[in-house]
């Protein structure tokens, strides 16, 4: 009869093989450690389940790195292998370590767990409000595939397969607190075989349909935790030819959090715009205004440079124009204090607009560019384009410390923002608003040219995003 004593024993008999499984199937490990490493910044605390002997967990990168595992004869190997790294015995479905980290490594562990709710409930123990798990298993509709491959000696054999849908495993994560931020689906021929292999894996694999027919699937889950903390808040407040709306972007702005600052970056006004800001920082000397002249051009240089001097816990983008109301910013304070996203962006395409808010040709970009940065990001969102923003320092932090991954390609700021979350598998959340007309000004963008600068984008982030 199967038990858990005898899944022990396989592994620790198992250790003595690995190497020649290993190198047998060393592409597929190739690939797990490619998309782990994409999926976890280098230099994070880390934590893998199930570690084996800690090739994988060596491979990321990371600036403290634990291994646990129920097989000590795998363990012993990977304390030998990986000196620098902490490797310990202990049990999936008993977690008995008193230490949080940021990203929780599951990979191909499920189908050999004996009660696989019962580990992730064991998870909880090890983490923190914004830790995330990153789970990596076989696809079911693999499961002759693999078999016969077992039969073949191509593959070690398993004493216990749990084949688990992407469904079952939300709902087991559900029951014990989780979520789900992002799934993805990759590898649709494991094979090494030039040209062939990258069109399958490179392209074909992150088609819609076409990907659920991949070997893995990987799920990237999040604790649901509330909050009740308070936190201060910096508003950023980019404008350039916005003369008529900066006193009103302090008086429509309702108080909420700790405290408020507001930071205005001026970008090379004519319409003394750059007067104004200071006029009004003059007359509500009661409030803590902040008055910048950017030193480049365009909203994404305004953002970094803004963002670089605020000191809120919290960082929001305003629009100038004031198209998105200051009065709902609120809401986005809600939705970030209490966990209930991690990236929080504004959606105007739900509430019927005021007659010239946006223009006919505007809006259908904005629905392209919403369905396509979906696709790409891997998480639905309605509305791309929305100027509101808002995240926390910290995270903000950790997207500028990687900005080298994509590089200095976002004159907008906003798809800057958008894809450094997705890559750091923040939880994004939208926020309804009622857009308004433009009360005073012109529009600074321009459909055509900037739209094909937006598409430009689109497409670069697909590469440096999904089809990895």
């Amino acid at each position: 009869m199967l038990s858990k004593e005898n899944l022990i024993q396989y592994f620790d008999e198992l250790s003595y093989k690995r190497f020649k499984w290993k190198k047998r199937n060393r592409f597929y490990h190739r690939m797990l450690e490619k998309y782990f490493s994409f999926f976890i910044p280098k230099h994070s605390n880390v934590i893998e389940i199930g570690c084996g002997t800690g090739e994988l967990l060596n491979h990321i990168k990371p600036s403290y790195a634990m291994g646990i595992d129920f097989s000590e004869k795998m363990i012993n190997i990977a304390k030998q292998k990986y000196p620098q790294h902490t490797f310990l015995v202990n049990d999936a479905e008993n977690i008995t370590i008193n230490k949080k980290f940021d990203y929780i490594i599951v990979s191909d562990l499920l189908t050999s767990l004996w009660d696989v709710q019962k580990a992730f409930a064991d998870l909880r123990k090890i983490c923190h409000r914004n830790t995330k798990i990153v789970i990596s298993t076989y696809n079911n509709l693999w499961e002759l595939i693999l078999k016969f491959a077992e039969f073949l000696g191509q593959k070690s054999k398993q004493p216990l397969q749990n084949w688990l849908s992407i469904s079952d495993i939300n709902n087991l994560l559900h029951l014990e607190g989780f979520e789900i931020i992002k799934k993805d689906y990759k590898v649709l021929f494991p094979i090494n075989i030039p040209i062939i292999g990258y069109i399958f894996n490179r392209i074909l694999s992150n088609l819609p349909f076409i990907n659920k027919l991949c070997l893995i699937q990987f799920v990237i889950a999040r604790p649901i935790e509330a909050s009740i903390d308070e936190y201060s808040v910096s508003i950023l407040i980019p404008a350039r030819n916005e003369r008529g709306n900066i006193e009103n972007a302090i008086l429509r702005t309702p108080k909420f959090g700790k405290t408020i600052e507001y930071i205005f970056i001026e970008g090379n006004s004519q319409d003394n715009t750059w007067d104004e800001i200071l006029r009004v920082k003059e007359k509500y000397k009661d409030l803590n205004i902040v008055a910048v002249k950017q030193s480049g051009k365009g909203k994404g240089n305004a953002v970094r440079e803004g963002f670089d001097i605020a000191t809120g816990d919290m960082l929001m983008i305003l629009d100038a124009d004031l198209t998105t109301p200051p009065d709902e910013l609120p809401k986005f304070y809600k939705a970030l204090a209490e966990n209930k996203g991690e990236f929080i962006n504004g959606c105007r395409l739900v509430y019927p607009m005021e007659k010239q808010a946006m223009r006919f040709f505007n809006l259908l970009g904005n629905l392209f560019f919403s369905a396509f940065l979906s696709f790409i990001l891997g998480q639905r969102l309605k509305d791309t384009l929305c100027g509101t923003k808002v995240l926390f320092k910290k995270d903000y932090e950790i997207i500028k410390n990687n900005r080298a991954y994509f590089g200095d390609f976002d004159p907008f700021g906003d798809f800057d923002l958008l894809f450094g979350a997705a890559k750091l598998n923040l939880k994004i959340v939208e926020i309804i608003v009622r857009y308004k007309e433009r009360q005073y000004g012109a529009t600074q963008i321009s459909r055509f040219k900037h739209g094909l600068i937006l598409l430009k984008m689109s497409f670069f982030a697909a590469k440096k995003i999904k089809f990895i």
